[in-house]
């Protein structure tokens, strides 16, 4: 009767989990319109672009060489310009973006930091250097008046030797000199230009491009005529005179009038023009001279825009006019680029991953608790079946922390973009999922010692884990809320798939699981579920141990550490990733055959001249060899600057194809960062791992005793600490995914010290007598069956990632291998000692309302 009770009350739950399932029945299917790939899967390209004020200062200064010696009034100009200017921006990108063609674009505003983040799936090299051209085009259009005298003035200047810096004289006009890039990247060099040859500051000087290497010297005036906010379209056409393409323009009502009275007043003869011939019209594309035609008669409001343009070139032009002006200028702080066979790669050995880790994890539960652990493999397939529903909940829970449109949120039910850092955390979550179980099926081990019968130990099982299930879980949903804030793009998917795992396997552990217990397991059963022991009543004196332990770590940690400073104050390069540094990363993949690989000293040595600090590796895994090439030159360096295009991964493509040929080196991706987004990435890595070195030792402070919560800081800063010394001895570079892999090994160590820490408190409100110590030594082996199963599952599910993964999943795979081990040793040897010697061996006093909770 009482089981007929229970089964009733349990019909809601099914409900539930029902419409668990059915939510993620129509959240994911059909796969190829649900789920949404990233960038690292599907392939393409990643733009970072900011707000160029350097350069801004420049235009400013050249426009009004008054502000020369004012800074305070180039910097008010500055705040102006920046003021709402971000949704302006992100709206002409959009526009640009949207006539490019590309396939589901993703573009994401970052205010603060006046930046934007602009994603093209897909996109292939040629389309990438349009983009990269397009984006960082202001298209803003100007008509100036050129100097009543210009061509007198002209002649007289060429007729002297000075030579504008950066060129020298060539035919009627000027060539850019073998030295035009460095001297253009020198501060003040637009300012410095725009005054060459000047006598009256109303003017500046101009270049227009001959487009043959020549550039006829032009005195525009500094007053702006007319603007292109006043364009109304832009299309190209031929030009059937002379050839070559040109643009044709519609300006607006206000537009057509103004340009219909400046050019009636200055053709010639015109009301303030007496001369026979017509003033010359300017006509500036971010602040480029296009060219200067001479104004024949009156015009309305159409015109034409001449200026020796490709077809290329002049539909460009129409479109990014058409698309509107940017309101400042733009740089690209980073780009990186993945080609498609690279994603299709990364989702087959994410699947295989997957795949053995869940075989791994089950197969162990299976012959490690038998029938219970048949229901915790069901729990764990219900873990994958309603993983997305768990993902759109919480997508729309962070959405709240920091909105990110490809991460769902904002009421979506859209699935969150599917990431490879996004499959490592479902690998992880694979491992960690059964986490929960574990610690019910040992405590229901431990009811059924004390001679209870099956319904008894059910009930007392669930009941008394779920305090060390919800203290344990909730620091690593710490860690993944901090994730997701801190983070960005790849690093917000990890967080949200990690977050999620956790949630549904505490429902699937807490809720299905007993469920199944309920309705198959007969209450009066007095037989115990079979199952495996790693250790039958230990009693290992761990906190013996204590002062050796904890010494032997920081001899560990201080020597690794030392290696790993001492290696970053030589060359940087070396221990960090270029996501941190800033620079230039390829990754190569090349043939199989290891005769035809060349040597990393004969790579060093055929890029020596272009960077004597590049670091190179190779990465030899299943099926696949690849090699990572990273050198500190980027776009924005001083080398960097004199390559063609400014791009560094190409040219260093082509020294390697060049020297090596046998290699058959092709690129599977490319990163580009400069310095301030490496900056910015640091900074947030620091202050990701403060935070939540923080906020953990707030949470178990705060459920337990500041003694407790100081031991478990001092246990996550051991695993941080050792784990990073012990990578870096490896030879691998540390990347924001391994500041990730670092934040999640202090969400995840802290799991078994919270466990422990229950078991000390638990212990503490029932025996009165016995010593601190050895209550801290009876709770850790109580613990240490739990501690050993869950490091192991764990330890199967990133070992399949190890072994599959590639690049920087590799990387994060080996970091949390080293993170498991170092967590599961300092569990029990750091955590516990620490706070004993904090409270130096005495008990610490919970209060009553604490005992009472415990009883129940």
């Amino acid at each position: 009767m009482a089981k007929e009770s229970v089964v009733r009350n349990n019909i809601w739950k099914w409900l539930v989990l029902l419409l668990l399932a059915a939510v993620s029945v129509h959240v994911t299917f059909p796969p190829k319109e649900k789920i949404r790939r990233g960038l690292d899967l599907s392939g393409g390209t990643s733009f970072t672009l900011g707000v160029d004020e350097e350069k801004l200062a420049e235009t400013i200064l050249a426009a009004n060489p008054a502000y020369t010696n004012d800074p305070e009034r180039v910097q008010a100009e500055i705040d102006k310009v920046l003021k709402d200017c971000d949704e302006r921006i992100t709206g002409v990108i959009r526009k640009r973006v949207d006539n490019m063609g590309t396939n589901e674009p993703v573009i994401q505003s970052l205010p603060k930091k006046h930046q934007l983040i602009v994603q093209l799936p897909g996109a292939d090299e040629k389309l990438r250097r349009e983009a990269k051209a397009r984006l960082q085009s202001m298209a803003y259009l100007e008509f100036r008046l050129t100097h009543p005298k210009d061509y007198q003035l002209v002649d007289k200047l060429l007729a002297k030797d000075a030579c504008p810096e950066g060129y020298e004289k060539k035919g009627s006009g000027y060539a850019r000199a073998a030295d035009y890039a460095q001297v253009a990247a020198t501060p003040g060099y637009a300012a410095r230009l725009a005054a060459f040859g000047t006598t009256d500051d109303r003017y500046r000087f101009m270049l227009e491009d001959n487009k043959d290497g020549t550039y006829s010297p032009h005195f525009v005036s500094r007053q702006v005529e007319l603007t292109g906010d006043n364009l109304e379209s832009a299309a190209w056409e031929r030009d059937s005179l002379k050839g070559g393409f040109e643009v044709k323009f519609r300006l607006d009502a206000e537009g057509g009038r103004k340009f219909s009275t400046l050019t009636r007043n200055y053709k010639a003869g015109g009301p303030k023009n007496k001369t026979g011939e017509g003033r010359c019209l300017a006509i500036i594309l971010d602040d480029t001279l296009i060219s200067a035609p001479r104004i024949q008669s009156e015009i309305g409001s159409e015109g034409v825009i001449t200026g020796r343009f490709t077809l290329q070139e002049a539909k460009q032009l129409a479109a990014d006019l058409n698309a509107g002006a940017l309101p400042a200028p733009l740089k690209i702080l980073a780009e990186s680029s993945v080609a498609p066979t690279v994603g299709d790669d990364a989702i087959k050995s994410g699947t295989w991953a997957a795949a053995i880790g869940f075989a791994l994890v089950a197969i162990f539960m299976f012959i490690y608790y038998w029938y219970a652990g048949l229901v915790a493999n069901i729990a764990l397939f219900l873990d994958v079946a309603l993983l997305p529903t768990a993902l759109v909940i919480v997508a729309n829970i962070l959405g709240v922390f920091a909105q990110d449109p490809s991460m769902g949120g904002g009421g979506s039910v859209q699935l969150p973009v599917l990431t490879m850092p996004g499959i490592a955390g479902l690998v992880l979550t694979l491992g960690m999922a059964v986490d929960a179980n574990v610690l019910i099926f040992e405590r229901i081990r431990e009811e059924f010692a004390a001679g209870r019968k099956a319904g008894d130990a059910i009930r007392n099982g669930y009941g008394r884990a779920f305090t060390a299930i919800l203290d344990s879980n909730l620091t690593t949903i710490l860690t993944g809320i901090i994730l997701f804030v801190v983070g960005t793009g790849p690093v917000r998917g990890f967080a949200i798939m990690l977050t999620a795992g956790v949630l549904i396997s505490m429902f699937t552990a807490v809720v299905v699981t007993r469920l199944v217990f309920e309705h198959l397991v007969k209450p009066e059963r007095a037989e115990p579920f079979k199952m495996l022991q790693f250790f039958k009543a230990p009693k290992f004196d761990f906190m013996r141990y204590g002062n050796k332990t904890l010494l032997a770590s920081a001899i560990i940690i201080v020597v690794s550490l030392a290696i790993f400073f001492g290696r970053a104050i030589v060359n940087p390069a070396s221990v960090l990733a270029v996501d941190l540094t800033g620079g230039t990363s390829i990754v190569y993949d090349l043939t199989q055959d290891e005769a035809k690989q060349p040597a990393v000293g004969d790579i060093r040595a055929a890029l020596d001249a272009f960077d004597n600090a590049t670091v190179i590796q190779y990465q030899r895994g299943v099926g696949n060899t690849t090699l990572l090439v990273k050198t500190g030159e980027s776009a924005e360096t001083a080398k960097g600057r004199t390559l063609p295009d400014r791009n560094v991964g190409a040219y260093v493509t082509s020294l390697l194809t060049e020297k090596f040929p046998e290699a058959s080196l092709t690129e599977a991706s490319v990163e580009e960062v400069g310095s301030m987004i490496g900056d910015d990435l640091k900074k947030s890595g620091r202050n990701a791992v403060i935070f939540s070195l923080i906020a953990i030792l707030v949470y178990v402070g705060f459920r337990f005793k500041f003694g407790f919560g100081l031991g478990g800081l001092v246990a996550l800063a051991h695993d941080a600490l050792i784990s990073l010394g012990l990578f870096s001895l490896c030879g691998r570079q540390v990347s924001l995914i391994v500041v990730t892999a670092l934040l999640t090994i202090i969400g995840y160590s802290i799991n078994d010290t919270v466990v422990v820490f229950d078991r000390i408190r638990e212990q503490l409100t029932r025996d009165a007598r016995s010593s601190f110590k050895d209550i801290c030594n009876t709770a850790i082996n109580a613990c240490l069956g739990r501690t050993v199963i869950t490091s192991v599952t764990t330890f199967f599910a990133v070992l399949a990632l190890f072994c599959f993964g590639d690049g920087t999943i590799f990387d994060f795979a080996l970091m949390m291998l080293l993170g498991i081990l170092a967590g599961t040793y300092s569990s029990i040897f750091i955590a516990t000692p620490v706070m004993f010697w904090w409270y130096k061996g005495k008990r610490p006093d919970f209060d009553e309302d604490e005992e009472k909770g415990e009883q129940k």
